[in-house]
């Protein structure tokens, strides 16, 4: 594995659909491997990984940013629409948590 390639996300996961672990660089790739070997799926997706570098620097392009570099505020804006919000507020508000609280609560989910 290429030095670069240690900062891009690895996300190998089962697909009941497909019935297959599929593997996935959303930072490099579009799309991914898949295979019904977890470990064999994760060494593709690392050969993958150091192709798509090597190609990106042969073209001269530069590498995108790894995830993990972004710095996150903690805060981002919704639009729900004013039926689903005045709806989450309603449940917020029954449920004895504020309409942030109730929220978050759900997305952790």
């Amino acid at each position: 594995m290429k030095q670069e390639a240690k900062q891009y996300t690895r996300l190998i996961q089962w697909s009941d659909e497909d019935k297959c672990f599929i593997g996935e660089c959303p930072e490099l790739l579009i799309g991914g491997v898949h295979g019904k070997d977890e470990i064999a799926v994760h060494k593709a997706l690392a050969q993958v990984i150091d192709e798509a570098i090597e190609i990106l620097s042969k073209d001269g392009r530069k590498l995108p940013d790894a995830i993990i570099k972004h710095k996150y505020s903690g805060q981002f804006v919704l639009r729900a629409g004013e039926t689903l919000h005045k709806n989450l507020a309603i449940r917020a508000f029954k449920s004895g948590k504020s309409l942030n609280e109730f929220c978050i609560e759900r997305l952790s989910q």
